[in-house]
């Protein structure tokens, strides 16, 4: 999640994945007890690697998929000045996901392994006065990182008794990246960056996947926070009011993609992908 400007903007960088095939283990010959060798009436078709699945990302199974229901969510209180503290509430915030978004993976039949979740004091090379990470997904490791000396900085303007609800939705965006890496998406998405014909291109690419992402994150919000309550204004006020990024969008389609994804009744509601181009600028 990137802060422009130290405005509430959301980023979360999405790193290099490779696909999952599956590779079948070539048998080891064996005669029968009549010392018939069998090897040559194997189908040696068998033994080849598969193709990986295709993924569509305009029409993927995961859009049919009901909004997975309400959970029962304690979170620690979070005491922001704390490194133990941070650990606890990303932890349990990481526990609450886990098991908000466990019904929607059964039913596509994926056992993803569940994301690590750890907090750190290093900051990214990439960071600059204007702009810097809160947090970010790695694919490869599947591992959410909360970069403490950020996180702290912005909730310098959070007030405290809105600062939870902020940041669960900053662990609700870098959990949808999670999803996306274990439907597929991720891999199709940054496939089709790499092959870009021009900047834009890429840009588009990346504004439908993080703008996805944030979808995602009004789903979890809704499924973990009172929905009778103020947390939907809470965050767009605090991550979408302002800042328009080429990478993650305008502050106006953040805000409206976080809302579809709160009021949804499908994951239908969060296809990007499917989306007019002046829905995803």
């Amino acid at each position: 999640m990137l802060i422009a400007a130290f405005a509430a903007a959301s980023m979360a960088l999405v790193a290099l994945i490779a696909g999952v095939v599956v590779v079948a283990n070539t048998p080891q010959q064996q005669s029968s007890p009549g010392g018939a060798d069998l090897s040559a009436l194997r189908d040696q078709e068998l033994l080849a690697r598969p193709a990986p699945a295709e993924i569509d990302l305009v029409d993927h199974p995961l859009y049919d998929m009901a909004i997975p229901p309400p959970i029962d969510c304690d979170l620690p209180d979070l005491d922001v000045e704390s490194d133990e503290s941070w650990e606890g509430f990303s932890r349990e915030a990481g526990a609450c996901l886990d098991e908000l978004w466990a019904p929607v993976m059964e039913e596509l039949r994926l056992v993803p392994d569940l994301p690590d979740v750890i907090v750190t004091d290093q900051g990214l090379d990439s960071d600059t006065e204007e702009a810097f990470t809160l947090a970010y997904y790695e694919s490869d490791v599947a591992t959410i990182t909360v970069i403490l000396p950020n996180v702290r900085e912005v909730s310098e303007a959070v007030p405290a008794d809105e600062r939870e609800v902020v940041w669960l939705a900053l662990m609700g965006h870098e959990y949808a990246h999670h999803v996306q890496n274990s439907t597929g998406i991720l891999r199709v998405s940054h496939d089709l960056r790499r092959s870009a014909g021009s900047e834009e291109d890429e840009l588009d690419t990346l504004r439908r996947t993080e703008l996805q992402a944030e979808c995602m994150a009004g789903i979890a919000l809704r499924g973990i926070v009172d929905p009778g309550g103020d947390a939907l204004d809470v965050v767009n006020r605090h991550f979408n009011d302002g800042g328009d990024l080429d990478t993650h969008g305008s502050a106006t389609s953040r805000s409206q993609w976080l809302e579809a994804g709160w009021d949804g009744g499908t994951v239908a509601g969060c296809n990007t992908y499917g989306a007019e181009a002046d829905q995803v600028g």
